[in-house]
């Protein structure tokens, strides 16, 4: 995990999230001679230019057109072939969120789609490319599986049990390198099942995406500086979401946070705190994320600590909801 992996300047770009897709892609392209690219026009900036320079006859780029693309990627699915659909997070959900709706998802046909540049992380290019509602948008479609990677090597992971796995995908991804949290992919990934990344008894803070390897920061230090055991869960996959993982957690340690770099309605908080509503289990709960605004320009990690999503801001949190009340019995019932 975070802290065992070193690197060098040079070296680092060869651990860009984008990077490792691209790299996954070829490794894809070379086993399975019916998965096909698409992209509009953004060959260069989400990586899928690899498969495209190893598969040119497998490469499709439609323009700034996609809708279109949308459409096509349907049409191939139908005729067996496998196609990977990649462009920026703003406009694979709100550009296109009819064709991804009536499609992909209504006809649930085997096309995967890559959403690259997520959440703030293309923050200077300004608020028409801050992604900051598409997993509100995209989780409640009927047949879609929503995957938010927290690093290269969980996208990896990501995009192989896509093609593995029958039916529309939607995986968001950040604009570049992100911090390393994993040092390679074997550490247990699996569709719809969260990933222990610190055990604590405290409280529970869950994370997706960037935000991941924050949560795991702060948590390092509260345990450091305060004697807090945090739980930090990287919730990967947002919809099927893990509701074991949010029950046990809630049950062992009473107090949630969320946190993402997506507005908190409708997002992952938003899906927690459904769980946690369902189940009838009250607890001291907190959503970090973006506050029913539009983000400001800058630079991804300026915006992180503006938005209170970085390990500084979840530290905060983290003592604040400490210190809320709940009702510390163990029987329920009076809840429900």
């Amino acid at each position: 995990m975070a802290g065992g992996l070193t690197y060098t300047a040079v070296e680092s770009t060869k651990l860009a999230t984008t990077e490792l897709y691209g790299q996954a892609m070829v490794e894809l392209g070379e086993a399975h001679p019916e998965v096909v690219a698409l992209t509009a026009d953004l060959a260069g900036s989400t990586k899928i230019g690899d498969f495209m320079e190893k598969f040119p006859d497998r490469f499709f780029n439609v323009g700034i057109a996609e809708q279109n693309m949308f459409g096509i990627a349907a049409g191939m699915a139908k005729a067996g072939l496998v196609p990977f659909l990649s462009s920026f997070a703003q406009f694979a959900s709100m550009r296109v969120a009819d064709q991804l709706s009536t499609d992909l998802c209504y006809q649930n046909v085997n096309a995967k789609v890559i959403a690259t540049h997520g959440g703030t992380s293309f923050g200077q290019a300004g608020s028409t490319h801050h992604a900051i509602t598409d997993i509100a948008l995209v989780r409640a479609l009927p047949n879609l599986t929503v995957i938010v990677p927290a690093d290269g090597y969980e996208t990896v992971n990501a995009v192989k049990a896509a093609y593995a796995t029958p039916g529309p995908f939607y995986i968001r991804i950040n604009r570049g390198f992100d911090h390393v949290l994993y040092e390679n992919t074997d550490y247990g990934f699996e569709i719809g099942k969260a990933v222990t990344l610190h055990e604590g008894t405290d409280i529970t803070v869950i994370a997706c995406g960037s935000c991941a390897y924050q949560a795991l920061t702060a948590a390092q230090f509260l345990k450091n500086a305060d004697g807090l055991a945090v739980r930090v869960l990287n919730m990967h996959t947002i919809k099927p979401l893990d509701k074991e993982a949010i029950l046990k957690a809630v049950t062992e340690t009473r107090r949630i946070i969320t946190v993402e770099d997506h507005t908190v309605v409708g997002g992952l908080g938003g899906a927690v705190a459904e769980v946690l509503a369902e189940a009838g289990k009250g607890c001291a709960f907190t959503r970090l994320g973006i506050q029913d605004h539009f983000s400001t320009i800058g630079l991804h990690e300026d915006l992180m600590s503006l938005e209170g999503i970085d390990s500084n801001g979840i530290i905060e949190a983290v003592r604040a909801t400490m210190g809320k009340d709940f009702e510390a019995d163990d029987n329920w019932d009076d809840e429900v």
